[in-house]
């Protein structure tokens, strides 16, 4: 069984204040995403509001030495599943855009991810977004003392696949403190009753990835986008979350 830190009431508070700028910036990246901006401009607003906090980007920099990720954000539009690299790319009428956010803050990590849609969407699109965020509510929904793990997979996979999304499955949630990624690994599919159960002070994401046609995934090039085989839209979305002894509390809310 995966050995997990349980945090302290004083690393929780930490925790908050690392969460609460990762939605802060969410708030304020939102009127910039719309038709013409490029991925890198929301990229710069992004890292110089996280730097004025007094806080790191997470992701810029991490991964391995000789191909480290290169931006503050991840940003992934329309067939991009996660990791997707920000750059000249202008965001148009109908595009998805999931957008990563993590930083560092007082020695402790916060994380999350929002899918933006830009200007008006299809119905079918809009249903596979919806259907993501809901989906991140049925995990949450699930996560209190006594629940398991494979609660949460149960309860992602179950609403995706009852209205004929496809699961991503190699992309995972993950616990989260003093390190980005840390025990323990939270599945967006599997079965109730089973995996690692829930304790008071455990910390961890819940980061559901739902493709509007097949669950198949594919590495590009870059060794860092994720894009759907079939090339159709995919949506994400994230919170970090504290289990509590009645409960559970969203860190980034």
């Amino acid at each position: 069984m995966s050995r997990v830190a349980l945090k302290s009431a004083r690393e929780i508070e930490a925790m908050r204040r690392a969460g609460a700028l990762v939605a802060e910036t969410f708030r304020l990246l939102d009127p910039y995403v719309k038709p013409g901006a490029t991925l890198a401009d929301l990229d710069r607003i992004a890292e110089e509001h996280i730097r004025r906090a007094g806080a790191v980007p997470a992701y810029l920099g991490y991964g391995p030495r000789d191909n480290p990720f290169p931006a503050t954000i991840c940003a992934s539009v329309n067939e991009v599943i996660c990791h997707g690299i920000p750059g000249d790319r202008a965001l148009k009428e109908g595009d998805i855009v999931g957008v990563d956010i993590g930083v560092l803050l007082d020695g402790v990590y916060g994380d999350a991810c929002y899918t933006y849609t830009v200007g008006r969407v299809s119905p079918e699109v809009q249903g596979l977004v919806d259907t993501t965020r809901q989906c991140l509510a049925a995990g949450l929904e699930v996560v209190r003392p006594g629940n398991r793990t494979g609660d949460i997979g149960h309860a992602v996979q179950s609403l995706a696949e009852s209205r004929g999304y496809g699961v991503v499955k190699e992309y995972t949630g993950h616990g989260i403190g003093k390190r980005l990624h840390e025990e323990p690994t939270i599945y967006h599919w599997g079965a109730r009753y089973t995996g690692l159960k829930f304790q008071p002070g455990m910390v961890f994401t819940i980061e559901p990835m739902i493709n509007l046609g097949t669950p198949d995934t594919r590495l590009m090039p870059d060794g860092w986008t994720v894009i759907t085989a079939d090339k159709l839209p995919s949506a994400q979305f994230e919170h970090t979350v504290v289990v509590t002894p009645r409960g559970h509390e969203i860190l980034t809310l």
